[in-house]
């Protein structure tokens, strides 16, 4: 198998072993081929393989043993979310067993909050693009996301947005820019009337809420998140490597 061209090769590298990992080719506490192994399959550099490699140990995912391999973590497949990704809401939801599709409830703009615009470091007033979606598990909703991202930073018209895309697909192609890493505050709270009218069940009932900041690499934030997280269905737990 060679990999194509259309994403970073460390990227298409890392969702090829992820797959393999999620799928059970490569199954809990089994060695995985060593780097020189995956690079000849590959057809990519040992030093390619290598930091896949790292961050899939950074993440939980597999464990590196000195002088004798990498063995995929024993416990993967009981957690549902890896300390890298948590704030990718349909990894998420795949990491539950279910089908994960997004569908988008509205798009609109609007001026920023004080809040708002104090976390994305914008100037009073300035306009925010509004997306509010749905993300199903197989055919149940489970999560209600609403992002809001700076119209200055748009690329592309916005009436060629596919609200339906994966928020980094998003802010990639429309925006032109490339999430560097996240920050995720994990919350209890109770279920608004808002939300209710779309994850159903009783107003008021205990649901968690993600609020997530998404920052480029040069530490500047770029969106703003806010997820209901029905974990009344959806289980949510975490794996973290240790150094």
């Amino acid at each position: 198998m060679r990999v194509l061209q259309a994403k970073s090769i460390a990227d298409q590298v890392d969702e090829i072993l992820l797959e393999r990992i999620r799928s059970g080719v490569y199954s809990p506490g089994s060695r995985i081929p060593s780097e020189s192994e995956l690079s000849d399959e590959l057809g990519v550099s040992r030093a390619t393989v290598r930091s896949v490699l790292a961050k899939l140990a950074a993440n939980g995912f597999v464990i590196r043993k000195q002088g004798d391999g990498t063995y995929v973590n024993e416990h993967v497949h009981r957690a549902s979310a890896h300390f890298g990704n948590l704030w990718d809401l349909t990894e998420l939801i795949a990491g539950n067993g279910y089908n994960p599709t997004i569908e988008l409830i509205s798009m609109t703009r609007r001026p920023a909050s004080e809040e708002e615009s104090l976390v994305l470091a914008l100037e009073a007033g300035e306009e925010l693009i509004c997306l509010r979606r749905l993300f199903h598990a197989d055919q149940r909703a489970v999560i209600l996301a609403d992002n809001v991202i700076p119209i200055s930073l748009l690329r592309e018209p916005m009436d060629n947005l596919d609200g339906g895309m994966h928020i980094r697909e998003i802010l990639d192609r429309y925006f032109h820019q490339k999430i560097a890493f996240v920050l995720t505050d994990i919350r209890s709270t109770v279920l608004i009337i808002e939300a209710q009218k779309f994850l159903g069940g009783d107003a008021g009932r205990p649901i968690l809420q993600l609020q997530t900041t998404f920052y480029e690499k040069n530490n500047l934030p770029i969106a703003l998140g806010l997820n209901f997280f029905d974990d009344s269905f959806l289980h949510l737990s975490l794996a973290q490597a240790w150094n």
